[in-house]
């Protein structure tokens, strides 16, 4: 990714890798940095489906030894943080991992 990747993901988000921030309608969420990659990691796979193992590996790492449900965690919490648009389009795909689907 590029340092000064910005990303405008729909008319009431913008994603700033550079400044690390993300805004919804306006208003700051604040993201953890894992929280912040997590997010980045869905919208850069948009519609294809990431699996809990694959998303360990790349933002926990290839050491990580915590629980597989640390993916879970914090996809739970970062619907909570972006609100209506986190619980609508970050979809849990059963057995398997997640997505984003739509805008």
């Amino acid at each position: 990714w590029s340092p000064s990747f910005l990303w405008a993901v729909c008319a009431s988000w913008i994603v700033s890798r550079k400044s690390r921030t993300v805004e919804v309608n306006g208003q700051k969420a604040a993201l953890t940095y894992k929280e912040f990659e997590l997010l980045c990691m869905l919208l850069k796979n948009r519609g294809t489906v990431l699996t809990r193992d694959r998303i360990l590996r790349t933002i926990w790492g290839y050491d990580f030894d915590g629980d597989m449900r640390t993916v879970d965690s914090h996809v739970a919490r970062l619907r909570t943080k972006l609100g209506e648009w986190g619980s609508k389009h970050i979809k849990t795909i059963y057995g398997t991992g997640y997505k984003i689907e739509g805008d």
